[in-house]
């Protein structure tokens, strides 16, 4: 499942007789954001929305005129749709991506993919037997900073990559409250921030995780109401099947003098590469290559990369809906996840 940018725009003979008809399930921030993308980047038609939010579903409509508002999900279900975007809570996300790959459609759901690995395994189990189309929006991925490393790394220049370094700071804390409730969100930054950074290690080393060991803690200051505390700060070391080590850190609430630091920097036995924000941008990045005493900047801003992983899983949805063995990478991240967690 290759992500590469830019992504071209959905026109021209390779694609259907029509583009793919799309339901949005979730219409706060993040979907409306995904939702725009979609609907300017001429790779597929947005139908049909459904949000409890009467409020988000009506602004979500001034993106996509031709839209309708469905009263709920069931409604968004019976319309004719070849696939659905789902921006909703975590702990809603397997239930309503399983409802809709049971009615034939193919799925692009916001990370993480669940709370847990046996609820992503499901999720994983339902496409492959439906045969859909399925992708989580794994949005660094589509960085052309990270595209960039990724393109280093198989090259060989950087010969064997023996250490990653990898963190996600986030000074502001989680902009969802519905993000610092166990039930909704199965736990804290590891599970919002963290699951990138290990998605990132094993998506550009190509390389799975054969051990995980991971630390945890809150601040001492309770992020949600009665007894669904979850962590603001977690620190982890993982093993990937190449001998690479993987130090990562992430936190929401931190003291780091700025507002968000993301880096990834990987060391290889031939030189080094970073991939970073800048100016504490959440969307600004840069990627560098490290020689010895001199630095080569490979790619920096502007990128216009936010709804690129969206679009792409639409570009692809116009001519193959059926499902990709690589989606399996999502449980393996779920897997991940829980190892570090029960450690």
């Amino acid at each position: 499942m290759t992500s590469l940018a830019p992504v071209p725009v959905a026109t021209g003979p390779a694609l259907q007789s029509r583009l793919p008809r799309l339901g949005f399930l979730g219409a706060g921030s993040v979907g409306r954001h995904r939702l725009a993308s979609l609907a300017t980047s001429g790779t597929a038609v947005i139908s049909i929305i459904a949000d409890p939010n009467r409020g988000a579903a009506e602004a979500a409509t001034r993106l996509a005129p031709s839209a309708r508002i469905a009263r709920d999900f069931e409604e968004l279900l019976d319309a004719e749709l070849d696939g659905l975007v789902i921006a909703t809570p975590s702990a809603l996300h397997a239930e309503q991506a399983i409802a809709a790959m049971q009615r034939g459609l193919a799925v692009f759901c916001q990370k993480p993919l669940a709370r847990n690995a046996a609820e992503a395994r499901r999720v994983v189990d339902a496409a492959r037997a439906a045969d859909r189309l399925f992708h989580v929006d794994f949005s660094y991925r589509h960085l052309a900073a990270s595209n960039a490393l990724r393109r280093l790394v198989r090259s060989g220049e950087l010969g064997h990559i023996v250490a990653v370094e990898a963190v996600f700071h986030n000074a502001d804390g989680a902009s969802r409250a519905w993000a610092r409730d166990r039930h909704l969100s199965g736990a804290g930054c590891l599970i919002d921030l963290g699951v990138h950074l290990v998605d990132l290690a094993v998506w550009l080393l190509d390389a799975a995780v054969v051990d995980a060991v991971g630390c945890r803690y809150a601040r001492g200051r309770r992020l949600s109401s009665g007894d669904t505390e979850v962590e603001d700060f977690a620190a982890a070391t993982l093993t990937l099947e190449s001998g690479t080590t993987v130090s990562l850190a992430c936190s929401w609430n931190v003291a780091n003098g700025r507002g968000c630091d993301i880096r990834v920097v990987l060391h290889g036995t031939e030189g080094a590469a970073v991939l970073e924000n800048l100016d504490s941008s959440f969307y600004d990045f840069r990627a560098e290559r490290l020689h010895h005493t001199r630095t080569e900047i490979l790619c920096a801003s502007p990128d216009v990369w936010g709804g690129r992983a969206a679009v792409a899983w639409a570009f692809r949805l116009a001519t193959d809906r059926r499902f990709d063995p690589e989606t399996e990478r999502f449980v393996e991240v779920a897997s991940v996840l829980d190892r570090l967690y029960a450690s």
